[in-house]
């Protein structure tokens, strides 16, 4: 309710509002701590679930109230769902109960164990989460691909849409591809966030485009170390031969490091690490 603080003590109301937790009820703190803001339009569903393109075993970081839930399901998914609120675990789990297609467990999805079976994972994620279960995504041997409901910004930046690359997509791409998928207005969910959301795609390619993980990490870590302020500088502190890398892969001598493409990342790796 809001409070009209025209006429009375200002302070004592103040003091009331902090000490009652500013009129928030304990489940808007749990929705506000787990960064929870429910998937509430059935087009923006469909969207994901096209994208996603589910079969198989999907599991699912926080599925909430459910609406991808059954959606993914009834694509075709046999859906584990990871619900960290034990209200709403347990709200899912009555629900599903009889549902042979649903399983749904009482928490985190980043302290689950991957599944020895392919595998592929959907989700509307919580904003606040969304680097822990990228990374956890990227660190699980059965995972086939990931269908990321995340903050616009996030995927923008993930998939070089702002004409950089980050470290995290430079790093995973030989084994990865990375795409930005529809976007999602922030009125397709309640409570109402105040940014956008966009679909990110992340699929395991069928071969690695690169055969040797440890010398490309070192590659792509050093030129990312930022010393000298450009990739060539970075580079030429321990490999040979970087100029004619560099010009093979197109890259610009004072280039910096955020405006190499990923694919050229691996021309260089082709050129200084064999």
């Amino acid at each position: 309710m809001a409070q009209n603080f025209a006429h009375g003590n200002y302070s004592h109301t103040q003091k009331k509002a902090r000490n009652s937790g500013g009129g928030r009820t304990p489940r808007d703190r749990a929705r506000r701590t787990l960064s929870q803001n429910f998937l509430v339009d059935r087009h923006a569903v469909d969207l994901v679930v096209k994208a996603a393109a589910p079969e198989g075993l999907v599991l699912e970081p926080g599925p909430g109230e459910g609406a991808l839930t059954f959606a993914l399901a009834e694509a075709g998914a046999r859906v584990l769902g990871y619900e960290l609120d034990p209200l709403l675990a347990g709200r899912l789990a009555a629900r599903t109960r009889s549902d042979p297609r649903i399983d749904v467990v009482r928490g985190d999805f980043t302290a689950a164990r991957a599944p020895r079976e392919p595998f592929a994972v959907a989700g509307n994620i919580p904003y606040a989460a969304t680097s822990r279960i990228v990374d956890w995504c990227l660190r699980a041997p059965g995972l086939t691909g990931a269908t990321l409901l995340t903050q616009r910004e996030y995927a923008r930046k993930r998939t070089g849409d702002y004409g950089r690359w980050s470290l995290v997509t430079v790093e995973s791409w030989p084994w990865f591809d990375w795409r930005l998928g529809d976007t999602v207005g922030r009125e397709s969910f309640r409570p109402v966030p105040s940014v956008d959301s966009a679909i990110l795609l992340i699929r395991r390619r069928p071969e690695p485009l690169v055969q040797n993980r440890r010398s490309w990490q070192e590659l792509v870590e050093l030129g990312f170390g930022g010393a000298g302020g450009s990739v060539r500088a970075s580079l030429r502190a321990r490999y040979e031969g970087v100029d004619a890398a560099l010009r093979a892969a197109g890259v610009d001598r004072d280039a910096v490091v955020g405006h190499v493409h990923p694919g050229q990342w691996v021309t260089l790796w082709e050129r200084l690490c064999h």
